[in-house]
């Protein structure tokens, strides 16, 4: 009953967002008026309807209904309860109804509480909403059913990937989601702007709070995926370049520029084209990783569907969002007036050539990305790997990151460098002669050393917008630009740490052996089999000492699940403010000695952290843009009270 309850709710969802669709157009011609009531209505109880339909979906994942053949596939009874409830996600059908849910939750937000556009602006919004969440319940409906029942009913389930069995699966892949999805009310407030031609100020601070919400979200997905994968695989690396890990990257590139172009445009009423046109390439960049993620040409942990005819209805989804778009805006581009001009020399021209930096970036990392996928396409195997990605995406990153931290001393409009230069060209310099010379003495590679020294005066220059100001009453969103550009320097920093100074042993040892790995010395002190709720393993207790001090117990584990069958390493890490020991067990070779990999990573875990801020950041900025369009809405509010106290 309830699978049915969740497949009703999810074609009235549809069936409303067909009507807001229709309500909304109608509503921008003269004949059509009186159907513009219903569009808001009507666009907060689709939102509900999802919801309805995604938490039935929930519980019969919780309650492990096998009569639910997407349960059967992905649950098991003696999985722990934490991965019940994250299989609801972790799978294809699931993952796309999280998907139109958060999108017809947002959009049901934007229609109860979005008052500032002009009317018509917003009926093209929510009609664009509408249009682009009817692709994804139709493909869910016709191509996708999550409540699609089986008989005869199995006796036990297939069980969840095992590499997705992990805490980290409860928080990274919603995480991300929220922001492909938030990112998706960008667009079509794009959408809006365009069809009303009505691109300005007061679209862009529609706009802006989505934006920073969906690049939070992104932000702090990416990096709970990042130390995921980190821990969860037993690599010892933190990123690979993966396509699946390119298919995250690439919509947090997009939407970093749009956050500071319609930053630029709710600010200085600049960068309207720029604006419109990165919130339509920021939605393709998450339509694209939808569809390398689940139309079957990528095998992946991540690779939820295998069915050809999956793929080719999101291939057809994303010509037909992403092609109308750039249509729209091709027909309606010359429309966009320039809006106000400024200098080279200023703040919006280096967020200009930032953007234009990011969009390097973002090419280059398509390119990597696709390439493989084409040459394979044509019968040619080709690797693109880090020896491409770092090179390349360093060319451009490394003056973007000179000008970030350049960038936020400028005034708006023009300004002189010379005014600047006392200020922070003296500090920077000794903090990026320290990191050379750090890096000479340590003779490590030239992207390192790069890194090194711009970690140090990033992150010098990223405090510097705070100086003279009186810190209690400071703007949130200042606090938010500089916790975000001073995260981003401790990330480069632990990045290139990470990449100088790691250390790895892989040995075959002994009960008894003790192995030396940077400063420390590690000695296995046995192997014992245990048992968890759906696996076995071999588990080494293993005792790690940091230069002679007091020994420290760590078990990493070598498990083995049953339902579904397949190994995977569970490490061991020992984390101190100066870096990370990473511990795994392997297989038993047939003279007894046991497979060992040691890593010594220094100052690895600033890489996560830095992430983490970057998200604080976002979170800070996002509060004070709340906060202060609430008292904007407030005051106007007390000023037509007061007029119409007047009146009377």
């Amino acid at each position: 009953m309830i699978a049915e309850l969740g497949l009703a709710a999810l074609w009235l969802a549809a069936a409303l967002a067909a009507l807001q669709l229709i309500a909304g157009s109608l509503g921008l011609t003269a004949r059509g008026q009186t159907l513009a009531g219903v569009v808001r209505p009507v666009a907060v109880v689709q939102g509900l309807l999802a919801l309805v339909a995604f938490a039935a979906l929930v519980v019969l994942f919780c309650q492990t209904d096998l009569s639910v053949k997407l349960v059967a596939m992905n649950s098991h009874s003696a999985k722990p309860f934490i991965f019940k409830l994250a299989g609801t996600w972790g799978n294809h059908e699931g993952s796309m109804l999280l998907w139109v849910t958060v999108m017809g939750l947002a959009g049901g937000f934007v229609a109860l509480v979005e008052r500032r556009l002009p009317e018509r602006a917003m009926l093209a919004t929510l009609a664009g909403q509408a249009f682009v969440s009817l692709g994804f319940y139709a493909f869910l409906l016709i191509s996708s059913n999550p409540f699609e029942r089986l008989n005869p009913v199995p006796a036990e389930g297939q069980g969840l990937h095992p590499l997705l069995q992990d805490i980290g699966l409860a928080f990274h892949p919603p995480t991300l989601y929220l922001g492909y999805v938030v990112i998706s009310i960008a667009f079509i407030f794009a959408i809006g702007a365009l069809v009303t031609r009505e691109v300005g100020p007061a679209f862009a601070r529609a706009m802006r709070p989505w934006v920073l919400g969906a690049w939070m979200f992104l932000t702090v997905g990416i990096t709970a995926g990042s130390y995921w994968a980190y821990y969860e695989l037993g690599w010892g690396g933190w990123w690979f370049w993966d396509p699946v890990e390119n298919a995250s990257l690439m919509p947090w590139l997009a939407a970093t520029a749009l956050l500071h172009s319609a930053s630029v445009l709710a600010a200085r009423n600049a960068l309207r084209a720029w604006t419109v046109m990165l919130g339509v390439v920021a939605f393709s960049m998450s339509m694209v990783g939808t569809f390398l993620v689940r139309s079957g040409i990528l095998t992946s942990v991540h690779a939820f569907a295998v069915d050809p005819e999956r793929g080719s209805f999101i291939l057809a989804l994303l010509a037909i969002n992403i092609g109308g778009a750039l249509t729209l805006f091709g027909l309606r581009a010359s429309s966009v007036t320039e809006g106000e001009r400024f200098a080279v020399v200023s703040r919006e021209g280096a967020l200009v050539f930032n953007n234009v930096m990011l969009s390097a970036i973002l090419g280059i990392v398509l390119f990597g990305t696709l390439y493989p996928l084409l040459a394979e396409a044509m019968g040619a195997k080709v690797s693109v790997g880090p020896p491409y990605f770092n090179p390349m995406g360093a060319l451009f990153a490394v003056p973007m990151l000179i000008v970030m931290a350049v960038g936020p001393l400028l005034r708006w409009r023009r300004d002189r460098l010379s005014r600047i230069r006392g200020g922070l060209i003296v500090p920077a310099l000794r903090v990026v002669l320290a990191g050379v010379g750090l890096g000479i003495a340590a003779h490590i590679g030239l992207l390192p050393h790069i890194g090194l020294a711009l970690a140090g005066g990033l992150a010098l220059a990223s405090l510097l917008p705070l100086r003279g100001r009186n810190l209690l009453r400071t703007p949130l969103p200042v606090w938010g630009m500089v916790v975000a550009h001073f995260g981003i320097a401790v990330s480069l920093f632990g990045m290139a740490s990470e990449s100088a100074f790691s250390v790895e042993q892989l040995v075959a040892a002994r009960v008894g052996d003790v192995m030396p790995v940077g400063p420390w010395q590690v000695r296995l002190d046995r192997i014992d089999p245990v048992a968890g709720p759906n696996w076995t393993a071999m588990e080494a207790r293993m005792y790690a000492r940091y230069q002679g001090g007091a020994p420290v117990e760590i078990h990493p584990q070598a498990r083995f699940f049953w339902t579904p069958p397949q190994q995977t390493s569970e490490s061991a890490l020992v984390t101190r403010w100066n870096g990370q020991l990473y511990a795994v067990v392997g297989d038993q070779a047939e003279d007894g000695r046991w497979q060992m990999r040691l890593w010594w990573k220094p100052f690895a875990p600033m890489i996560w952290l830095g992430g983490l801020l970057v998200g604080l950041g976002g979170l800070l900025a996002l509060l004070g843009r709340v906060a202060s369009d609430l008292r904007r809405i407030s005051a106007r509010h007390k000023i037509a009270f007061r007029r119409e106290r007047q009146g009377r």
